[in-house]
């Protein structure tokens, strides 16, 4: 298939976590034959921030985890589709997208034969829905939603006649268990962004306080933190480490004995069953992992085999204090979880449910199996 991408960015993950999943799907499509291009905005804030903060010089680095990586810059004004999607099979639309430019590609589609889709991996159809109403899919074929949820909201709504669940997943080209140095270099990391307030409570009952309770060597990473957030780092003697490039979590995952995961309250309280992907890709990495609670109303994993939950600041201390001195648990934890990614949530379990949405779109067989790269 020649299939078109239009997202916010593939080259930038500074705050920015659907390049997480962006990158891994464009690699797995490639590796399976397929024609892929990305479109990005001209001046998109995530790179923006990337480059004023750290210079061309990680783009470089991102080519060593991610060989040949490219995107398309584009300005709304100067954008031709009839060039850009000539030979398009799929396009694929995010919803960090400008509202005009998801209803010029919806009006362009009318007259091409390509199927469209648009794609949702963030909260917002729940807590902006005015925003996300005013996205034109009336010329869509479907939806790919992150979340049984919102592809049920999408449905119930109007807003498209077809939607399919398409979850995030761990991209294990670059999301893998990593050799252990001979000497951890702490206890505990976290990889996160601060963030709008969404989570505050959480971070320091679920995070801060059980780290300063046991004295925990930790390092946090992220972007975002507030003045407040940095001086509740300190106070507990967590270090912060500032913006991390994504493809190098999975080294750092390596150097510490144990990772929690906290998700964001629109997660918990409006979106059973989305985890987001940090937790995938920790769990690529076979580190083992503590969950804040949130419900797995989709039966992604396994609680208390993949992940222990801790419903509570004082449950996550008693989890983390089990960890850290029962290896053996840990390391069962941490193999559990591993199996349960590598056999139901990588980038090439997700490339086979697309390749089968299009094959239902009715797009050629010929063109959507170019590779028999199944997993089982």
């Amino acid at each position: 298939m020649n299939i078109t991408l239009f997202y916010h960015s593939i080259l930038s993950d500074w705050n920015h976590g659907n390049a997480h999943f962006l990158r891994g799907i464009v690699r797995e499509l490639q590796q399976r034959g397929h024609q892929v291009q990305v479109y990005e905005p001209q001046g998109g804030w995530s790179l923006q921030n990337l480059l004023d903060g750290y210079g061309e010089a990680k783009l470089d680095e991102l080519n060593a985890y991610y060989p040949g990586i490219s995107t398309n810059f584009y300005t709304l004004d100067t954008l031709n589709l009839d060039a850009v999607l000539r030979e398009a099979d799929l396009v694929l639309v995010h919803e960090w997208n400008d509202h005009e430019l998801v209803r010029r590609i919806g009006e362009h589609r009318t007259t091409h034969g390509y199927q469209l889709l648009f794609h949702d991996t963030h909260h917002r159809a729940v807590t902006e829905r005015e925003s996300m109403a005013q996205y034109d899919l009336r010329h869509y074929d479907g939806v790919l939603a992150f979340g049984n949820v919102i592809r049920e909201l999408y449905l119930h709504e109007g807003w498209a006649r077809r939607a399919w669940t398409w979850h995030e997943a761990a991209d294990t080209s670059v999301f893998y268990p990593h050799k252990r140095p001979a000497a951890y270099a702490g206890d505990l990391v976290w990889v996160g962004n601060w963030g709008d307030e969404e989570r505050t409570a959480e971070l320091h009952e679920f995070l801060i306080n059980p780290v300063k309770a046991l004295g925990l060597k930790a390092k946090l990473y992220g972007v975002r933190y507030p003045q407040h957030a940095l001086d509740a780092l300190a106070e507990a003697d967590i270090e912060y480490g500032g913006w991390l490039p994504n493809y190098q979590a999975p080294e750092e995952f390596a150097t510490y004995r144990v990772t929690v995961h906290v998700p964001r309250r629109p997660y918990v309280e409006a979106l059973p069953g989305i985890p987001t992907i940090r937790p995938f890709e920790a769990l690529a990495c076979g580190i083992p992992l503590i969950s804040s609670p949130w419900d797995d109303a989709e039966h992604l994993f396994t609680p208390g085999q993949d992940f222990l939950v801790a419903r509570t600041g004082a449950e996550m201390q008693q989890h983390l204090h089990t960890l850290l001195t029962q290896p053996e648990k840990a390391a069962a934890l941490a193999k559990h979880g591993l199996e349960t990614i590598l056999s139901r949530h990588t980038c090439a379990h997700r490339v086979n449910e697309l390749e089968q949405i299009c094959l239902e779109l009715g797009i050629q067989e010929s063109k959507v199996i170019l590779k028999d790269t199944a997993v089982v």
